[in-house]
């Protein structure tokens, strides 16, 4: 798919917010890191995102390999895992001009990605570095108020979560979720034995993430 017309999607399915059913992919990527963790996670924040804040994104997200041209399919792509990541030559180049053409990649690390994640998108963008968020930024502000920036869901190192970015003309391409284990929350709640409310924070936060994308 050329760029404009994976541009022409991308903002059909902005303008069709809630109106014409889209799909959303995971990113699979090589290196031997875990890209299918979290199986439950993304398929229930696509349901209560389409339930709370009006999407309409198709129930089953679809699996996407980073060097295949059917990235330019979807407008919005989710990666996570614990461990080693690795792209090729070709892959960057294929996953930068995804995000330069108006695709969006959020990374969720799972614990343990965050070395090998940093490096790889350094090679991907060796022109912009990763930003932390602050917490005024839009995207802790959407349908559902954050006023602390990312919420904190699963423990691990004592650490503050921390959400970075990559912008390039001032645009958000690639959100990167750190210290906080997002998608754990967004899981079945007999996996990870979350309360409710622990729940609740993190997919309201991963729809305030679905609703900026395609909103802005």
């Amino acid at each position: 798919m050329n760029r404009i017309l994976f541009l022409f999607i991308c903002f059909t399915s902005i303008a069709s917010f809630g109106q014409n059913t889209y799909q959303i992919a995971i990113l699979k990527y090589n290196g031997g890191g875990d890209w299918y963790a979290n199986p439950t996670a993304l398929p229930n924040l696509i349901a209560f995102s389409n339930e709370n804040i009006g999407t309409n994104i198709n129930q089953e997200p679809a699996t996407v390999e980073v060097g295949s041209s059917d990235i330019f399919n979807y407008p919005f792509l989710h990666m996570t895992g614990h461990g080693n990541v690795v792209f090729n030559a070709s892959e960057r180049e294929n996953l930068r001009n995804y995000l330069l053409a108006g695709g969006f990649l959020h990374i969720d690390d799972n614990y343990g990605m965050d070395p090998f994640v940093r490096t790889e998108i350094r090679k991907v963008f060796p022109e912009a570095d990763l930003v932390e968020l602050p917490t005024n930024h839009p995207i802790f502000h959407g349908k559902y108020e954050f006023k602390n920036g990312l919420p904190k869901i699963h423990e691990h190192d004592a650490s503050p979560s921390q959400a970075f970015g990559i912008v390039i003309d001032g645009r958000l391409v690639l959100l990167y979720t750190f210290e906080s284990d997002i998608g754990d929350g967004w899981e079945d709640a007999e996996v990870h034995n979350d309360s409710e409310q622990i729940r609740l924070k993190a997919l309201q936060m991963g729809a305030n993430i679905l609703e900026y994308v395609f909103t802005n």
